[in-house]
């Protein structure tokens, strides 16, 4: 099939939900349970994963699938959202659970998985924004705007740098997952993310 992989001819589509025609229950756990096998096929596989094979280990049909997702842009599209949302709204939960850097070495690995699932449908991604057929996400803005909360958080606690802006430190990040985009390892990363929280922790006043 090509990238855009249209539903099979006959196969229907779901209409929109609306007042009058709310999603069923069974519709929205299938949905869900697509969107969830495909972030993990994504997340494992750097090559063109499959439909079918999202589909089956979604437990349904490939008919139901492209009920919900007719093309394979609309299922990357719902999977990217999916995962943003993730990421970017995951600051606070983490603040009230850990200490701001704890909290922020925390979120850094949740960015890490987000950065591996969309390494899994990049091709899709990028043709679909230059078409214009996904809408481009304000990714980078929702990073660093979470980023910013963290080391808000621990600016005020003193566990993290006052005096670094949230877009340096983005900056930071895409270089860890630019240089180990290709065959390098987890532990190398995890190595790499630690070296940045440490470089956000403040340095200790010299003696006298």
């Amino acid at each position: 099939m090509t990238p855009s992989d249209p539903a099979p001819t006959g196969a229907p589509v779901d209409p929109p939900a609306g007042p009058d025609r709310p999603v069923r229950a069974d519709a929205r756990r299938n949905r869900d349970k697509l969107v969830a096998a495909a972030r993990s096929a994504f997340a494992a596989s750097d090559d063109t994963v499959a439909l079918e094979a999202i589909a089956r280990a979604a437990g349904v049909g490939i008919g139901t699938l492209y009920r919900h997702f007719p093309t394979r842009e609309a299922l990357v599209e719902a999977v990217y959202a999916a995962e943003l949302d993730d990421v970017a709204t995951s600051a606070p939960a983490l603040l009230d659970a850990f200490p701001p850097d704890v909290a922020l070495r925390a979120w850094m690995d949740r960015y890490a998985a987000f950065v591996a699932t969309k390494r899994g449908m990049l091709d899709t991604l990028r043709a679909g924004w230059a078409s214009g057929r996904i809408a481009t996400a304000t990714t980078r803005e929702r990073i660093t705007a979470a980023l910013g909360a963290i080391l808000a958080a621990g600016a005020r606690t003193g566990s993290l740098r006052a005096d670094v802006a949230p877009e340096d430190a983005t900056v930071m990040l895409l270089g860890v997952f630019v240089a180990t985009a290709g065959d390098d390892t987890p532990e190398r990363t995890a190595r790499l993310l630690d070296l940045v929280v440490d470089a956000l922790r403040p340095r200790p006043e010299p003696e006298r």
